[in-house]
């Protein structure tokens, strides 16, 4: 998801000096101008704190992944949401949105505002991307699509300031696109992209960065030649493919293409390999929290099985100084494979990531870069 940037002492220095700082998501760089210098320090603090792992972070997370909401709209094939979560379902309140970022605002660069669910269900989304920007943080939101011309989302989503906007197109013909995206309209999807890019352009916005993403499938990668043309005919600024997670036993997913794989097989069972160590950082940089104020293990946790604290009812930094926290750090650090989630998760495996990685490919049509 977020590209791991190990601050080297030459890149703090330059950091330093030029109060800039350079982050990639999804292969997209952002540029941070004009940095406070306690937010620089504390970037720097963090990257060093992932490295060596304390219980303590010696900084705030710098990435925040946030569920807006947890409801959708489709029943995606092998999506949690479709399958049943153990937890229920509902829309972020602004005021927890509000509370966390007047919290910790300060030393984020970049809010991932989705997780599970369609973020767009939430009627206050928009102030949430607005108020974010408005602390100077970076917003980059995901969703299904369908929302973005059936309900005129195309001027809230630029006047928010969003910096990009990723598309979900799993297909370029319904019969494709209906496989995996059930119950979606793959024809209203592509003219809510039009609609973004028709006002981005009447209106002279350099934002939202577009990003068309086809999730990679066995159902679906004989189509990625014609990716391109697509792409180019909307008017995105980005076309990435990603690779797919085969949650449980949907081996029948996996791509005939190795190249398409997020992870390495073996054998004719399709089992991955398994990595001995694990590269995880996300315990000390980028927490996720879901749509009650949970503070959740990581984006994988979409059973609320590692909750650490409620906003609601508790302070960001009790929470991630907490001893709930400090206790999953040290297992971590010591026998990751203890705990059922990291043990299960893409890095546990080779060839698998939670991070850029998961792009197989990236085209850019505009320049890339906010």
């Amino acid at each position: 998801m977020v590209r791991d940037l190990m601050v080297k002492p030459w890149k703090a220095v330059e950091a330093l000096v030029t109060r800039s700082v350079l982050i990639e998501c999804d292969r997209i760089p952002y540029r941070f101008r004009n940095v406070p210098l306690k937010k620089i320090l504390n970037w720097i603090l963090v990257e060093a704190s992932m490295y060596a792992r304390p219980e303590r972070p010696w900084g705030w997370p710098t990435h925040l992944q946030i569920e807006p909401d947890a409801r959708c709209n489709l029943r995606c094939v092998i999506c949690p949401v479709t399958t049943g979560m153990d937890r229920h379902t509902g829309s972020m309140e602004f005021r927890i949105f509000r509370k966390l970022i007047d919290q910790i605002g300060d030393y984020v660069f970049l809010i991932l505002l989705w997780d599970w669910g369609e973020p767009f269900l939430n009627p206050s989304i928009y102030d949430m991307i607005s108020y974010a920007r408005g602390r100077g943080i970076k917003v980059v939101c995901s969703t299904n699509g369908q929302l973005l011309a059936k309900h005129e989302h195309a001027e809230e989503v630029i006047r928010s300031g969003l910096d990009t906007l990723i598309v979900a197109v799993d297909g370029i013909s319904q019969q494709t696109y209906e496989l995996y995206r059930q119950g979606g309209d793959l024809e209203s999807v592509l003219e809510g992209i039009r609609k973004v890019v028709a006002r981005k352009r009447q209106l002279n916005s350099a934002r939202p960065l577009i990003n068309l993403r086809f999730l990679l499938m066995k159902h679906n990668e004989h189509e990625v030649p014609q990716l391109k043309d697509l792409a180019a005919s909307l008017g995105v600024d980005v076309l990435t493919l990603k690779t797919l997670n085969p949650y449980g036993d949907h081996t029948e997913l996996i791509p005939q293409n190795e190249r398409y794989r997020r992870f390495t097989y073996t054998g004719e069972a399709q089992a991955p390999i398994r990595r001995r160590h694990n590269p995880c950082k996300q315990l000390w940089n980028m927490p996720a929290i879901h749509w009650n104020g949970t503070v959740a293990l990581c984006t994988c946790d979409y059973d609320e099985k590692c909750g650490f604290g409620e906003l609601e009812t508790d302070s960001f930094r009790d929470i991630w100084y907490g001893d709930a926290y400090r206790r999953i750090r040290h297992q971590f650090r010591s026998e990751w494979q203890s705990i059922p989630l990291c043990n299960a998760c893409s890095y546990a495996y080779e060839g698998g990531s939670c991070i850029d990685e998961i792009i197989a490919e990236a085209h850019f049509f505009q320049p890339a870069g906010l």
